[in-house]
């Protein structure tokens, strides 16, 4: 039987590598790292990569395990799920990883300019019926301007049709490099279009190589995991897509549409 979440909680407040601040408290504790995350905790000069929403955390841990030169931090604000993925890291020694618990609205007030090099968004929700909640709104994105570097580059995981539609549309509107696109990754991986884009195969194998617990659940029921890569550039406006897109058929795995609708925007 799981630990039960209080007991979790425990664990997670005596874990070197877990940090938490969820907006009830980060207004009235700042956060003295932010910006110095290299020397105060990672010891080294490394690349630092987000996984928000990282959920349990396996997608991070796993990562962490493929580039012991780059260094890792999962970001949610379900602290009995990141317990998994944090126990994993201390029990396998991993010192390129780390958890953070927060809002993921206020995530710009953790890092400094320039201190963040790519993010991983795996799995969000795709927020339907709310666009400024999506991960790939402008508001986000704008959020993520203050401490990715210049260009730095985002990957988007998702079994989400409205999601990927959605997302799609936001680097059309504004002209971001697409670095990469596809609704069919593991298909995708066996064919020639990875070279023909310009991409590294390995890269794109990678994407594909590390599941989630949910990922896996998808994949078994036949669902399609569409995949896209694309970089940020710091400057110009950025303007959301005036478009409707179908919603998704299903909410998650067990669930169904919350809208009655069957388009929005």
């Amino acid at each position: 039987m799981s630990k039960g979440k209080l007991a979790k909680f425990a664990d997670m407040e005596t874990y070197e590598c877990v940090f938490q601040y969820p907006y009830s408290v980060v207004s009235d504790v700042p956060f003295d790292m932010r910006g110095h995350w290299r020397e105060q905790y990672f010891h080294n000069d490394n690349p630092i990569v987000l996984e928000l929403g990282c959920g349990k955390g396996e997608y991070t841990v796993e990562l962490a395990q493929l580039h012991p030169e780059i260094n890792f931090i999962g970001v949610d604000i379900k602290g009995a799920r990141m317990w998994t993925g944090a126990t994993q890291a201390i029990r396998e020694g991993l010192k390129n990883v780390a958890f953070l618990r927060t809002n993921i609205e206020i995530i710009d007030r953790f890092f400094a300019e320039d201190e963040v090099q790519e993010i991983w968004l795996t799995f969000s929700d795709p927020q339907m019926k709310n666009p400024r909640k999506r991960l790939t709104s402008t508001f986000f994105l704008n959020r993520y301007r203050k401490f990715l570097t210049d260009g730095g580059i985002i990957h988007l995981k998702t079994d989400s049709n409205f999601l990927f539609t959605y997302t799609t549309y936001v680097i059309e509107r504004n002209r971001l490099p697409l670095l990469y696109s596809t609704t069919d990754l593991y298909g995708s991986v066996c064919c020639d279009s990875v070279a023909a884009q310009g991409n590294s195969a390995t890269e794109i194998k990678e994407a594909a190589s590390i599941q989630t617990y949910y990922e896996s659940m998808w994949l078994a029921r036949g669902l399609n995991i569409k995949y896209l890569k694309f970089q940020l550039p710091r400057t110009g406006t950025l303007e959301e897509p005036d478009i409707e897109i179908e919603l998704d058929d299903y909410r998650s795995y067990h669930r169904t549409k919350r809208s009655s609708l069957d388009k929005t925007k």
